[in-house]
């Protein structure tokens, strides 16, 4: 048991695995063993899972530590994806899960979308402190340049 506690603290396992399976076997369970399925929408699950997936191999690559802040980065990443956006890999998490909600008219996956990103608001806001204490002036630079989670918006 602890050590399913420890991989659901994970937060790819839980967006790409658990939620996933929870709101499918929820889906199943409210339409009596029936899938509403809208294919058309599932490509935004693999853009999602792309995006999370490439843009921490680049981030990886470019600034060193591991693909969490459990192991943060050495140096300032502000090329390729993270020149657009400062969260690209927790903005893939969110694209994902709206593909999850729309691919099975889930109101379950549309709060856990929600919660997801009411939480990765707060990370990411937690993570921008310890970033500029680690990373300075080019960070704090960067921060005013490049906008927290959608290109020109916010």
């Amino acid at each position: 048991m602890h050590g399913l506690v420890k991989l659901l603290r994970r937060t790819p396992v839980r967006t790409f695995v658990f939620y996933p399976l929870i709101t499918i076997a929820w889906e199943l369970a409210v339409n009596r063993g029936a899938l509403r399925l809208e294919p058309i929408f599932l490509p935004l699950m693999l853009w999602g899972y792309l995006q999370y997936r490439l843009c921490g191999l680049y981030r990886i690559k470019r600034g060193g530590g591991g693909p969490g802040l459990e192991t943060p980065p050495e140096r300032l990443v502000a090329g390729g994806p993270y020149a657009y956006t400062r969260n690209p890999m927790y903005l893939g998490h969110l694209i994902y899960l709206t593909g999850l909600t729309l691919s099975f008219h889930s109101l379950l996956a549309a709060a856990i979308t929600l919660v997801t990103a009411i939480w990765f608001h707060r990370r990411v806001v937690a993570d921008e402190e310890r970033l500029a204490v680690r990373l300075g002036e080019p960070y704090q630079h960067y921060c005013a340049s490049v906008k927290r989670w959608l290109p020109g918006l916010f």
